[in-house]
């Protein structure tokens, strides 16, 4: 094995990135060495690239960006004891402290000192990446590895859809970026009785509908709420999967929830929202809840079962597939608001100056 490999460098605190040849990561004890076989671009890696204001105050180059993949496992430390060599695997990111409140009460997807792989520490768009044991995840070789590799988002939509009752519910998700599209499949094989996709971008609307969701409704253009009460004859739909964290998504979300529904936040503001205490929580005597991440590992399990049991079809998200090398391209494709899921070969299985776009019908 060579001691140098290709990687998406972040080299210095301006918007960009390089493609480099760097040094093959070191791991210690506890660490395991994993060969990339695909990764995924997710919206944080384009804060990254475009170096905006969040960019700016959490990460500090040089950083290997990346934070969603699949790969083998090809070396490990002497005190790792569940994973072998050839073994099909992804991880948790999110890297918790093991110490805190949250952690040591079975709540270490909110841990206090989390660091995350690709964010803190370099991560995926590389030939290898360096994975604590703790945070590897073993995978059914029958896995797609283009499924594999977006676990984390899938994640996040499996944690939001069962943190409360869903089977034969009336389900509408707010924003359909990649995990609102993915929530759609989820709510679809959790036995949803309706599902309302509300977004105001077409190409994500056209997949939503390829998704399975009953109504495709743009916001821009229809009367959402008035849509929503004549289809669940005047109550409002039994949950809403938040997934925009755009201040008029959040509105709508408060708007067609019935009294005594929930809502599930996991779109990021990034401004504060008003809301009405009284009329919009009180009084419509509704649950709220905070989706960060994904709960360690009961939602792991959870998607698993899904994939193995084949009940979800994710392939009308995964939009794109690029080489390492063109990676800057992924990120102008991201930008257009034409792509959703794009796909990251750093083995080469996709050849440079290509860029596959998969049909959306």
């Amino acid at each position: 094995m060579r001691n140098t490999m290709l990687a998406v460098v972040k080299p210095q605190a301006a918007p960009g990135i390089e493609i480099r040849e760097v040094k093959r990561p070191t791991y210690g004890a506890s660490d395991v060495l994993v060969k990339v076989k695909v990764a995924s671009i997710c919206g944080t890696d384009l804060h990254i690239y475009e170096w905006d204001r969040w960019a700016q105050k959490r990460i500090h180059p040089p950083l290997i960006p990346g934070h969603e993949f699949c790969g083998e496992v090809v070396e490990f430390g002497n005190e790792v004891t569940n994973v072998r060599e050839g073994d099909f695997v992804s991880a948790e990111m999110h890297v918790a402290c093991g110490k805190c409140l949250q952690c040591r009460t079975g709540e270490a997807h909110i841990c206090q000192r989390v660091k995350i792989i690709g964010v803190d520490a370099d991560g995926a768009f590389a030939e290898y990446v360096v994975i604590p044991e703790s945070n590897i995840w073993r995978l059914d070789p029958a896995i797609p590895q283009e499924y594999a590799s977006i676990l984390d988002p899938l994640g996040n939509a499996v944690h939001a859809a069962l943190a409360g009752e869903i089977a034969a519910k009336t389900v509408a998700i707010t924003g359909c970026g990649p995990i609102g599209l993915f929530s759609i499949a989820v709510a679809r094989a959790l036995g949803a009785a309706q599902v309302f996709a509300i977004e105001v971008n077409e190409h994500r609307r056209r997949i939503a509908k390829q998704m399975k969701a009953d109504f495709t409704l743009d916001p821009a253009k229809d009367d959402v709420t008035s849509l929503v009460m004549e289809q669940t004859g005047g109550l409002g739909v039994d949950v809403v999967l938040e997934m925009a964290g755009h201040p008029q998504a959040i509105r709508t979300a408060f708007d067609i929830v019935r009294r005594g529904g929930r809502i599930s936040l996991l779109g990021l503001t990034s401004k504060p929202v008003s809301l009405n205490f009284s009329e919009d929580i009180i009084f419509k005597g509704i649950t709220i809840q905070g989706i960060n991440g994904r709960r360690m590992y009961q939602t792991w399990y959870q998607m698993t079962a899904l994939l193995k049991n084949q009940k979800l079809d994710l392939h009308p998200v995964i939009t794109d597939r690029i080489a390492i090398e063109d990676f800057s391209k992924g990120m102008d494709r991201l930008k257009t608001g034409e792509s959703s899921k794009i796909l990251v070969y750093p083995n080469g299985l996709v050849s440079s100056g290509s860029l596959r776009r998969d049909p959306v019908g």
